[in-house]
């Protein structure tokens, strides 16, 4: 059974909350709302939020420095500035801050729900089960970026995640090219150091090998490229 994302929304204007709620649930999302930045604090803190939908100007506490407490709270939880401000400073201090996306108003609602939903699919929920299990060792729980691997915790960076989950929706061997494309976001990957790959490759295989050198789980398949086993 899918569930629902929920989508917790900071926002103290009434007519642009009521909006946006509307649009949200519209768009299949479960929504939540507060209308004080200390209250959207506690919320954001105390929730569990598939994404938080984040206004600048609020009453009480502003968004920056609710942005900044929640990302000192969790690494992972996305977050998406939405202010009437379009300075330079503004959308960098955003970012700097730890927002995941910035979107100024006035703004498209459309365009607001394609880059909610693009920062959702980013940050690995699915839906349905969140946790990818290799053997009964090894398992990693996409949203958090933790795991458990030989009864030891690990933890996983966002780029790691999403090239497991890439590879583990795939049947067959996945070249570099491919990842760099399709994981990394590259259009041409011609005058790309594919060490990079390589490079993550290697660090996965620390976490979820018993001998990295011998693997079980990720094996490369020479002239094409990698491949994800369950054990």
């Amino acid at each position: 059974m899918r569930v629902k994302p929920r989508l917790l929304i900071v926002e103290d204007e009434p007519s642009i909350l009521r909006g946006l709620t509307d649009l949200f649930v519209f768009h299949g999302y479960d929504v939540d709302s507060a209308v004080d930045g200390k209250e959207g604090l506690t919320k954001g803190l105390t929730g569990n939020y598939t994404c938080i939908l984040l206004d600048v100007m609020l009453p009480s506490m502003n968004g920056f420095d609710i942005c900044n407490a929640l990302r000192e709270d969790s690494r992972t939880q996305p977050i998406m500035m939405l202010t009437a401000k379009n300075e330079e400073h503004d959308i960098i201090n955003a970012l700097t801050l730890g927002a995941d996306d910035y979107v100024s108003k006035p703004f498209s609602t459309s365009e607001l729900v394609l880059r909610v939903n693009a920062l959702v699919r980013r940050s690995g929920w699915t839906g349905a089960n969140d946790r990818l299990e290799l053997s009964h060792q090894v398992s990693i729980c996409l949203q958090t970026l933790t795991g458990m691997s030989y009864q030891k915790e690990t933890k996983y960076t966002r780029k790691e995640v999403e090239i497991l989950d890439y590879l583990h929706h795939k049947n067959g061997p996945v070249s570099r090219d491919e990842l760099l494309k399709n994981v990394w976001g590259y259009k041409e990957t011609r005058d790309i150091d594919t060490r990079t790959v390589d490079i993550h490759i290697a660090k996965i295989r620390k976490k979820i090998e018993v001998d990295p050198k011998t693997p079980k789980h990720l094996l490369t398949h020479r002239g094409e490229g990698y491949q994800l086993y369950k054990l």
